[in-house]
This record gives C-alpha cells, structure tokens and sequence, in this order.
C-alpha cells in the first residue's frame, strides 16, 4: 500500500550565503553574472519582471528560499512565510501551469512583511495593481485572475526545478530587467572572484564603442584568418 503524502514537507537545514557574499551581488546586472558562470545559470525567459518592469524596482539579489508547491497549489508559498530571512528571495516552483495564479497581492505584500527582497515563480501571478502597490520585486510568466488551491503537498527548503535550472535554498538569485539568474551556492565565491574581472572589461568595452568602435580587433583578425573563406 502506498502512503499518502503528508501536506507540507519543511528541511531541518536552511544553508545561507555570508552576508559579505550577498552583499557582493548588490547592484550587479545579470549578464554580468552569466558571463562568470561561463554562460550558465539563467532561467527561462518566460519568467519576467511584473508589468515588464516599469512598474516596480525590477533588480534585486539575495538568497534563495525555495517552496515546491506543484500545479496550481500556492501551500508552500505560504508555509515559507515562516522561514523568510531578511533579504531572501522566494523562489517557487509551479510546474510552470498557467491555469491560475501562483500568487496575489496578498500573499506577497506578506512576503514583503517579513522582509523578502523578491519572488519569483514559473507560474502567473493576480492582483497586478495591489503588487504594484507592495513594491516586491516579482518575476512571473504574466498575468491571470483565476485563484489557486492551497491543499498541497508541497515542500519548504529542499531542491526545486524551475525554469531549466536547480535551484536550492541558499543559492544566490540575482534578477533584473533582463531576467533571473542563479548561482549554486558551492560557486559563490567563484563567480564573486570573476566578476571584478568582468565589471572592468565591460566597462572598458563600453568606453570603446562610446567612442566610436565599429569592428573589434578580434573580428578583424577572424576575418583574415584560415577559419574564414569568401566564396563568390
């Protein structure tokens, strides 16, 4: 005989950057954070800014703090308001269904309550104005009135699937504009190392198109190169 699955299901162990590590990602774009991962860990880009982020603080960075709730059941989401650290980003997995809401206004005004820096989902959300008027940073699939079931099971805490990446608690998201990024937690310090490296060569290629750069060395060099043929 199989067991029913209880309700909730919540980790004893809830694992957490440094705060010296969260704070390195204050402020930094996401495809700078991409680049360090050598081109990995964004989410589908399904998952976008509320409102295309012109109605919210669309950026933020900070651990993450997973709930799995399944196909159009928001338990878990709820559940994880008792474990939200300053800071936290809520991550919740919903199977991607887009048959009703995977939060509310109110929901995530409680999220901001307990001080989460932003949520994301793989599923829509409801109440556009009331989380306009929040002012959580949210990243959704879009928008849909229908409410969802608060039954579960879900769980709190453990590894999540959502939008072609693993996500586990304590892994840090970086979101803005652009989308929603994630760096495992036993890379941290890796992709903190790189960025500096990044941030400057960026900038440096910024300053070089301002003034005026048509085509980089690299191409130039490409095209004189055996790897290129022209062919009449």
């Amino acid at each position: 005989m199989i067991e029913p699955l209880p309700s909730l299901t919540i980790t004893n162990t809830f694992r957490r950057p440094t705060e010296k590590q969260i704070s390195a990602f204050q402020g930094v774009a996401t495809g700078f954070v991409v680049d360090a991962l050598l081109g990995g860990g964004a989410l589908a880009p399904s998952i976008q800014p509320i409102g295309g982020g012109r109605d919210l603080h669309c950026a933020t960075a900070g651990p993450a703090l997973t709930a799995d709730c399944g196909a159009a059941d928001v338990l878990a989401s709820f559940a994880a308001l008792k474990f939200i650290r300053a800071g936290d980003v809520v991550v919740a997995a919903f199977a991607g269904h887009t048959g009703c809401a995977a939060a509310g206004d109110r929901l995530v005004g409680m999220m901001k309550n307990n001080d989460a820096a932003g949520f994301v989902t793989d599923g829509p959300v409801r109440d556009y104005e009331g989380i306009v008027q929040v002012g959580l940073p949210v990243w959704c699939t879009g928008l849909t009135p229908a409410s969802p079931h608060m039954t579960g099971p879900g769980s709190v805490g453990f590894p999540i699937q959502i939008g072609g990446q693993e996500i586990e608690t304590g892994d840090m998201i970086v979101a803005d504009r652009d989308g929603v990024v994630v760096v495992p937690f036993e890379r941290i310090d890796e992709v903190i190392k790189s960025l500096a490296h990044i941030n400057q060569l960026e900038k440096s290629l910024d300053a070089e198109v301002a003034q005026g750069l048509q085509v980089p060395d690299w191409v130039e060099a490409f095209l004189k190169s055996e790897k290129t043929v022209r062919m009449d």
